[in-house]
């Protein structure tokens, strides 16, 4: 492992499953977060403590504080769900905090992005696997191009899908510009908002971690948020009341869980695969 220089009291706690990660105590006393790993991608720890930082600049949620950036480390502020210390954890969250997360998403996407991907053109990373975030003219060619294509393509290398999925994901491609409902601008997303990345503090409110961040539709975020151990429905309602989601959302969907679904399946395999076929087969019949 490699930690923070001077930084002492490391304790193993559980932080995802690509990195090692550590309860630790730094030169000057603050107790932080640290995740690292040898083999960590050049600019990865940099950019998701600048997604971090983006998230949070609208103030409408928390991100935890940038404290140091390596190559091999990222160090954060230690996010405690009780007074004792102890981490906080994903779920937990009581109806102020629910309601705080719908209304503060909304927000936060509200405030936008520059374009559809990144300017920056950093890749998105989804745990090993790394996608082109590249500016694209429009959602559905984002959508398309840097998402759903390069997912299937390595589905294909790999193994992890049959051909007639592949094909069907091909298909989806091909009609995006009739299903992804009317156009919106960019929205400032998450990009990786599954219900393990909202944890809940000693008071029960939200934060926000593990970003890959982006410009896009703001639908993609919700989406994925319904799909794995969704949080309470206050979560949707209150988006709703701040900013209502355009006509036809609901169909929506599964579109756009397809994205989730289709990283699930190559790191996971399993049923995922089945589930992506399905998805697919609805938008294509």
């Amino acid at each position: 492992m490699t930690l923070p220089a001077g930084a002492h009291d490391a304790r193993r706690v559980s932080g995802g499953d690509i990195n090692e990660a550590y309860r630790v105590v730094l030169v000057d006393g603050t107790d932080a977060f640290v995740k690292t790993r040898a083999d960590a991608a050049p600019g990865e720890y940099a950019a998701e403590a600048a997604g971090l930082q983006w998230l949070a600049e609208p103030g409408a949620l928390r991100t935890p504080r940038v404290l140091e950036v390596d190559e091999r480390y990222l160090a954060l502020e230690w996010i405690a769900s009780s007074p004792e210390g102890e981490p906080a954890r994903a779920g937990g969250l009581n109806t102020a905090g629910a309601e705080e997360l719908g209304r503060g998403l909304a927000l936060t996407h509200a405030a936008g992005a520059p374009c559809f991907g990144l300017e920056s053109a950093a890749s998105a990373r989804f745990s090993s696997l790394s996608l082109p975030n590249d500016p694209a003219p429009d959602w559905p060619t984002f959508y398309a191009e840097r998402r759903l294509r390069p997912l299937a393509r390595m589905a294909s290398e790999r193994g992890a899908l049959p051909g007639r999925a592949i094909e069907l994901v091909e298909r989806v491609c091909e009609r995006l510009g009739g299903l992804c409902g009317p156009a919106e601008p960019p929205a400032r997303l998450h990009g990786d908002l599954w219900s393990g990345n909202v944890l809940a503090d000693a008071n029960a409110r939200p934060w926000l971690i593990d970003p890959s961040t982006y410009g896009g539709h703001r639908e993609v975020d919700l989406a994925m948020l319904r799909l794995f151990a969704a949080p309470s429905e206050r979560v949707f309602a209150a988006y709703e009341e701040v900013a209502p989601l355009a006509d036809g959302w609901r169909e929506r969907v599964d579109l756009y869980q397809m994205l989730p679904l289709l990283v699930h399946a190559l790191l996971f395999g399993g049923s995922y695969g089945a589930s992506v076929e399905r998805v697919a087969r609805r938008y294509v019949v």
